[in-house]
Formats: C-alpha cells, sequence, structure tokens
C-alpha cells in the first residue's frame, strides 16, 4: 500500500507532521478529514522509503539497540505526553533516517485511530511478537506508561548482558587468532628460509627440526587444501543444522560441555525468568509469554523444553512442575519460582531468579577467562619455543662438529 507523508494543522490548532498509509492521495486526504485535519501539504512517500530507509536486502530494521533507545524514550514521554505527540518526537529528533522511518510507520497507524501495538504490527521485524503482545496488554489494561517503562528496564537489562557476554569473548578469541596467525606465519614464512641454510650440511638433522620442517613444508604445500577443506566442512556443517534432528542432537552436545553449556544454560535461563517476571507484572498470561518467549530461543533443545512447558502448564500444571520436568533449567530457578508461585509473588521472585543467574554468569566467565588467557598465552608460547628450538638445535649441533 503506498504511503504519504503530510503536514495539517489539527483541531487545537497544533501544526501534524507525520505518514499514513492509503490506496491513493484522495484516500490518504479523506483519513485526514475524518480527524478534522486541515491539510498544509501531502507528498507520496514511497521513493522516500527506498532512498533512506531501505538496505540491498529490503527496509532496515531496528536493532536492538536502536529498540532499547526508542522504548526508553517512549516510555519517558507517554508519562508527560499523549502517544500520537511522543511518537511524533521520537521520530523528529533521530538522526537515523531508516529509524525515523520505522516510526513514522508506526505513527502514522495511531494517526488513522490504530492503537499502539496494532501499529506497531506494520513493522514486525522491527517490534517483535513478545513486544507488540507487551504493548497489547499496557493498552488494555490502562497502564502503557508502566509497560514502556518495564519493557525499557528488560531491554537494557538484556543488552548489558549481551554486552558482558561479548566483552567475555572478544579478548579470548582474538588472543587465540593471533596466535594462530603467528604459527602460521612462522611454518610457512619464516621456517623454510632458515631451513635452507641446512640444505648443505651432509648431518642428520635433530628430529624436532625434521618434525617442524615437515610440517612446515606440508603448510606451504597445502595451506590452500587445508583452506578449501575447512570451508568445505564449514558448508556441510551449516547445511546440516538445517535439519531439525541434527540441530537437536548438536545443540544437546552443546549443552553438556563443561563451560559453554552452562553458560548457554544460565544465560537462556535468566533470559527467560526476566522476560516472564516482566510479563506476570504486566498482568499478561503466563502460557502466552512462554509461547512468544519460544520464538526468541536459538538452541533446540531448550526450545523443545519452552514448548514442553506450554504444554504442560496449558494441561493445568504449575510453573515450577513444568520447569523441573524440562531437566535443563537451573534447579535455583525452579525452586525461586515454586516459592514465588506458593507466596503469590511469582514476578519479584523471578526477578530475584534472574539476578541470580546473572550474577552467576558474571563470576563463571571472570574464572574461565582467568584461566583460559593464560593458557592461549602458554600453548602459543609453547609452539614458538618448538620451533625455536628446532632451528637453535642444528646450529648447536654444527658448533659442536666445528669445535671437534
Amino acid at each position: 500500500m503506498p504511503h504519504f507523508s503530510y503536514t495539517a494543522i489539527d483541531p487545537k490548532g497544533k501544526e501534524k507532521i507525520g505518514r499514513l498509509s492509503a490506496d491513493s492521495a484522495d484516500a490518504a486526504r479523506a483519513k485526514l478529514a475524518e480527524r478534522n485535519f486541515y491539510i498544509v501539504k501531502m507528498d507520496a512517500a514511497q521513493g522516500e522509503e527506498s532512498k533512506t530507509g531501505n538496505s540491498l536486502f529490503g527496509p532496515r530494521k531496528l536493532n536492538s539497540k536502536e529498540l532499547t533507545l526508542f522504548t526508553r524514550q517512549l516510555s519517558s514521554l507517554v508519562q508527560v505526553s499523549p502517544l500520537e505527540e511522543a511518537l511524533r518526537t521520537i521520530g523528529g529528533q533521530n538522526e537515523k533516517a531508516h529509524v525515523r522511518e520505522r516510526i513514522s510507520t508506526v505513527h502514522g497507524g495511531i494517526i488513522e485511530g490504530q492503537r499502539l501495538a496494532e501499529a506497531m504490527r506494520r513493522e514486525p521485524t522491527s517490534f517483535p511478537p513478545l513486544y507488540r503482545a507487551m504493548i497489547a496488554a499496557g493498552e488494555s489494561s490502562g497502564t502503557l506508561p508502566d509497560i514502556t517503562e518495564r519493557l525499557a528496564d528488560l531491554l537494557e537489562r538484556q543488552a548489558e548482558m549481551r554486552g558482558k557476554l561479548i566483552s567475555a569473548l572478544a579478548y579470548p578469541v582474538v588472543l587465540a587468532l593471533v596466535a594462530i596467525l603467528v604459527v602460521a606465519l612462522l611454518m610457512i614464512a619464516v621456517v623454510p628460509k632458515v631451513v635452507e641454510q641446512f640444505d648443505s650440511v651432509n648431518q642428520q638433522l635433530p628430529f624436532v627440526t625434521r618434525l617442524v620442517i615437515g610440517i612446515s613444508d606440508f603448510l606451504a604445500s597445502w595451506w590452500w587444501a587445508i583452506a578449501a577443506l575447512i570451508a568445505a566442512l564449514m558448508l556441510i556443517g551449516w547445511r546440516a543444522l538445517k535439519e531439525p534432528k541434527v540441530r537437536y542432537r548438536f545443540d544437546g552436545f552443546l549443552l553438556r560441555l563443561p563451560f559453554l553449556g552452562r553458560l548457554m544454560r544460565d544465560l537462556n535461563a535468566a533470559r527467560l525468568a526476566r522476560t516472564l517476571s516482566t510479563m506476570v507484572a504486566s498482568r499478561l498470561p503466563i502460557i502466552e509469554g512462554l509461547r512468544l518467549t519460544t520464538g526468541t530461543i536459538n538452541n533446540a533443545v531448550l526450545r523443545k523444553a519452552t514448548e514442553d512447558m506450554v504444554e504442560a502448564i496449558r494441561g493445568g500444571g504449575s510453573l515450577s512442575k513444568a520447569l523441573k520436568n524440562t531437566g535443563v533449567f537451573p534447579p535455583m530457578l525452579v525452586y525461586l519460582t515454586a516459592s514465588g508461585e506458593a507466596s503469590g509473588q511469582l514476578d519479584d521472585m523471578l526477578a530475584r531468579a534472574a539476578d541470580y543467574m546473572e550474577r552467576e554468569f558474571d563470576n563463571f566467565t571472570s574464572t574461565a577467562l582467568s584461566l583460559l588467557e593464560p593458557l592461549i598465552i602458554v600453548v602459543l608460547g609453547g609452539v614458538v619455543a618448538v620451533v625455536i628450538l628446532a632451528i637453535l638445535l642444528p646450529i648447536l649441533q654444527l658448533q659442536n662438529l666445528a669445535g671437534l
């Protein structure tokens, strides 16, 4: 459906700038006339969206950081101004064209008389189903300012956890890549040059030297085959993970790993607890919250466990019992959930569980990194020491022969 940008005067004499969807310009004018708007200017906006808001692969959606900022701004402005004015202010002040486009589309829906959750449905990639469901719950209960405040807190907390995870993994990953690069350069570029000096020696080289030379020759001659093999294996693995059964087994294997498995389990459990806490506090049904949360879980085993929880609760079971029966969530989450159900403070106890698991995540990553970083350095130092030893041993051998 075509989009139209307009400038109009509302019945109170205030200037309104926005965007709406209609079959034609006349239909757009009729929609504004129904709201008693005096149209100052109206232009077709199809080309504008393609120039400013779209990428090569279609319209750009709001990323997690942009959605978090939008939610925080919305939660602040709806406390003191009408929703339409709040959206117009947020859209007008944003410096990014694609963000303005997405907000303008939602603003146009509000101008047409739609509810906020319904207007956000126009941008489903920017506003996920769980987000829209909580907005709809706030509108239905008349607590939209409170809901947007909780949503903003939830998104900011999730962004904080993502930032901690990225910062925790960034250093060891970069360190490992540098170590691999250094070793590859030594074996492919440095060792062959040094070995040339021993070609005229009629003595058998030490075993370590011959081993390093063999590995170096292999890497120098077949590096392209190794790279092709790695790329082929990655492609085969990517295709295999498209199969549900293979993906389920692979994700189950990841959860059984000593360190990574616990990290993934605790992160997903904390996210689930934080989301359910916000939804319970917002008076949204738990079953609906779990169903919408399922689509955000990447691990197939945890996603299946969440789906089983939905069926168990739908059959009359409690949340704590459903969590326990899955066998994949931390016992502390199960215990605190049961306590919350017994005391009637489920939202508070779920929030406490999320806080506990997030603290555990911080402590675990700090401990793991304190062990992983020196381990990578020691391994790199050991490899470099072997290469240096392979070079020095023939030199020492030649010196001994010359001394004789």
